[in-house]
């Protein structure tokens, strides 16, 4: 089965970006340096890999089954050049969970094996990333 993801850009002189995709709409720098106030394309691809990693989170809960109060996501990537691009990506997946270390790791594994983002960013650069289970809170009665 072949899915197809659209999205559309445009920008106006200088640099002011708009992306669309299936509903979202946001800006981003699009100029030629560098802005703190906007998310460049380097930013939204540690966002895409962010959420194909946290989406799977949610998938595999249900697959495997997998139990989790909540998860977070730190992406960060390294750029070189001459010519310029991204050579490496690293993540820290944290899971509120009370599962045990060999069932985190099953989710970590199916994460790596079956995103559709993590495949493609795999393939292009070197990717890596651990995953850290930390305990839920009690419960207040």
């Amino acid at each position: 089965m072949t899915m197809t993801y659209r999205a559309t850009g445009s920008v106006r002189a200088g640099g002011e970006g708009h992306l669309e995709a299936h509903g979202l709409g946001t800006p981003f720098d699009a100029t030629a340096g560098r802005l703190d106030t906007l998310a460049g394309p380097a930013d939204i691809l540690c966002a895409a890999l962010c959420a194909c990693i946290l989406k799977n989170v949610e998938r595999f809960s249900h697959l495997l089954p997998f139990r989790y109060q909540s998860a977070s996501i730190e992406v960060s990537a390294e750029r070189d050049e001459p010519p310029p691009r991204i050579v490496s990506m690293r993540y820290l997946l944290r899971v509120v969970t009370d599962e045990p270390p060999s069932r985190v790791e099953l989710l970590h594994r199916n994460i790596c094996k079956y995103g559709t983002i993590t495949n493609t960013l795999a393939a292009a650069c070197e990717l890596s990333g651990t995953i850290e289970a930390v305990a839920p809170e009690p419960e207040q009665r």
